[in-house]
């Protein structure tokens, strides 16, 4: 999972009904969190930070789904990560809980009042609401910064709002190489759409992964020399532009090894669904007992781009590539890898 998890005791909670009773005074922030980027990193900081000087506790509150599958679903961006990894990535940020509301049309209807006394006031006992100064919350976004303001001092609790925290922006559209771009989760798909995996990794502050069972394939891979991983269709995670990517492969154990990666269908042959798919590099054939994948959950971190898909004139040529590929993912990672 995804998260430097600091603590083992954190609350799950999957409701309000969930909380309780005698939880809090807390301190409390909210968002959809998707991807848990640098600048979501930086808002619970600063909650754990004011909530030690307190003696609160500290709880996240997100929503799934996530409120744009349920208002635009047609048009909704694929998602960074799904629910539990959200869920776990947020815990291992030293939370004392994270709190799930389930969101529907019928929610969304709350004025922001109520919504704020629902769930800070009479739900969570807060005592500080962190947020950043872009804030929205309530019937059709209504409440932002000064309706929280306000709605604080009626009710008791203090605002903190925390400043933006920005990166510089290296996407080839940006005019100014130095320019500061606010970390959103936007960004993260924007960078990721485009093969862009090192800029994703920065605003995220970690590699992007994806995480699924591996499944068998057409095992192509495996008579050209070069056996890979496949991940199911319905594996967690935002897939990156096709192209030919170097990372690593998680299994279960929670062994991580270096790989070349290939997202796409492959144009050198004919009728290849598109898949994401992870050659292990140094692969023990000598023990392949001891490295059976099938039926496993793999996490998949995506670390730099190598090159986009090309339609090769035959295996031959593919093979020939694939060696490249290898050993240039083989160096990109070697720095890291145990022994290193």
């Amino acid at each position: 999972m995804i998260g430097d998890e600091k603590r083992t005791t954190v609350q799950i909670w999957r409701g309000l009904d969930e909380v309780p009773e005698d939880f809090g005074p807390t301190a409390v922030t909210v968002g959809n969190f998707d991807g848990v980027h640098r600048g979501h990193q930086q808002v619970l900081a600063r909650l754990s930070g004011w909530a030690s000087q307190a003696g609160a506790k500290t709880v996240a509150v997100t929503f799934d789904p996530h409120p744009a599958k349920v208002h635009r679903p047609d048009t909704a961006p694929d998602l960074i990560m799904g629910i539990d990894d959200r869920i776990a990535a947020l815990a291992g940020y030293g939370l004392d809980a994270v709190l799930v509301l389930h969101y529907t049309l019928e929610f969304a209807q709350q004025s922001a009042e109520e919504f704020v006394r629902g769930v800070f006031v009479d739900g969570l006992r807060a005592s500080a609401v962190v947020v950043g100064h872009d804030v929205r919350f309530g019937r059709g976004n209504a409440g932002d910064l000064t309706t929280m303001q306000e709605l604080g001092a009626r009710y008791g609790f203090e605002v903190v709002v925390v400043e933006e925290f920005r990166e510089r922006d290296q996407s080839p559209l940006t005019e100014d190489d130095a320019a500061q771009r606010r970390c959103s989760s936007t960004w993260v798909r924007e960078a990721l759409d485009r093969g862009d995996v090192r800029t994703a990794a920065e605003v995220l502050g970690r590699p992007h992964a994806m995480h699924g069972e591996v499944v068998h394939g057409a095992a192509r891979g495996r008579a050209l020399g070069f056996p890979t991983a496949n991940l199911a269709h319905d594996s967690i995670g935002h897939v990156p532009a096709d192209g030919i990517y170097a990372g690593w492969l998680v299994d279960e154990r929670g062994v991580r090894w270096p790989a070349a990666i290939s997202v796409g269908s492959n144009p050198t042959f004919v009728g290849v669904s598109r898949q994401v798919e992870a050659h292990v590099i140094g692969r023990p054939d000598e023990a392949p007992e001891d490295f059976d994948l099938y039926g496993q959950n793999v996490v998949i971190e995506f670390v730099e781009r190598l090159r986009g898909m090309v339609a090769y004139r035959g295996p031959e040529a593919l093979i020939e590539q694939m060696k490249v590929d290898v050993d240039q993912a083989h160096r990109i990672l070697a720095g890291a890898m145990p022994g290193a």
